[in-house]
């Protein structure tokens, strides 16, 4: 697979107010969770009282996050959790559930943390909070090869069909600068791809990671469109979710995410996903 190079961010973090130790240790991921919900003001206690930290992805969408050949979770945002939960000392436990259900388990209390390439959007942050942003990607427009270059423009598309995934920035895109097409949602990208090979839809909207990988696993079917979004959401940053208030855990996720920043284990990460990803033959969003 060619490895998509991403725009990591190395800027200096504002100064935090950080609470509780950090521990070392930690268990691999595993699934399951059933929380209840909690006040945010005592959520980073009572993680640490229950000696686990709950997270909700979505294992369908590498290099960030998928399942490996043992079907344990893996992905460098599974990294950055598995940190997370090593600085605070507790085990960690990924929950694996529809994209579009993950904001809401955040704010119910049902997990902890949603850690699955979210973007950060002003819309979301009108009801979750964000960390500090880890990661930064262009989106592309994946189209059927024999037609990159004749979808090149907005007005090329107009009265087609696009593709994006169900609840994400990439939707948002879709409607926002393509106002002349018709947005067509599916819950998964393999789904959105073969739509594209059967001549159902233009083209669907992707991370460049992502879009790239569809592509490296395509057998020459599809092609990244020689198309640019220039809007607000073409190049937003991606962080971890957390419920409104969580200050105290925030403080220690972003203290994380600063570690990896600086000592570059998250590109690690990122670099040794999109390996296991091409070693186990996957498809984007499998």
């Amino acid at each position: 697979m060619k490895k998509t190079a991403i725009k990591m961010i190395t800027a200096a973090f504002a100064s935090l107010a950080l609470l509780g130790a950090c521990g070392s240790g930690g268990s691999a991921a595993s699934s399951g969770s059933d929380g209840a919900g909690a006040s945010t003001s005592d959520v980073l206690a009572k993680i640490k009282d229950a000696g686990e930290l709950k997270v909700g992805t979505e294992a369908q969408y590498a290099p960030y996050e998928f399942k490996d050949a043992q079907a344990n979770f893996a992905g460098a945002d599974i990294a950055l959790a598995q940190q997370i939960a090593d600085d605070l000392g507790v085990k960690l436990t990924v929950t694996d559930m529809k994209f579009d259900g993950i904001i809401p388990a955040v704010q119910s209390g049902q997990v902890d943390l949603g850690i699955a390439a979210f973007s950060n959007t002003a819309e979301r942050a009108k009801v979750i909070d964000f960390s500090d942003i880890y990661e930064k990607s262009e989106q592309m427009l994946v189209v059927a090869a024999e037609n990159a270059g004749k979808y090149t423009s907005v007005e090329s598309l107009a009265g087609q069909k696009v593709g994006a995934q169900k609840g994400t920035i990439q939707s948002d895109l879709v409607r926002s600068e393509l106002t002349d097409s018709e947005l067509f949602e599916l819950d998964k990208y393999p789904a959105l791809a073969l739509e594209i090979k059967n001549g159902n839809i233009a083209g669907l909207v992707a991370d460049a990671a992502v879009g790239q990988g569809l592509i490296d696993t395509s057998n020459g079917a599809l092609a990244a469109a020689d198309f640019s979004f220039t809007g607000e959401n073409a190049n937003v940053g991606k962080a971890v979710v957390l419920a409104k208030g969580n200050d105290a855990l925030k403080a220690e996720v972003n203290k994380t995410i600063k570690k990896m920043m600086d000592d570059g284990s998250y590109q690690k990460a990122y670099d040794e996903a999109v390996a296991l990803a091409q070693t186990l033959g996957l498809e984007v969003g499998e």
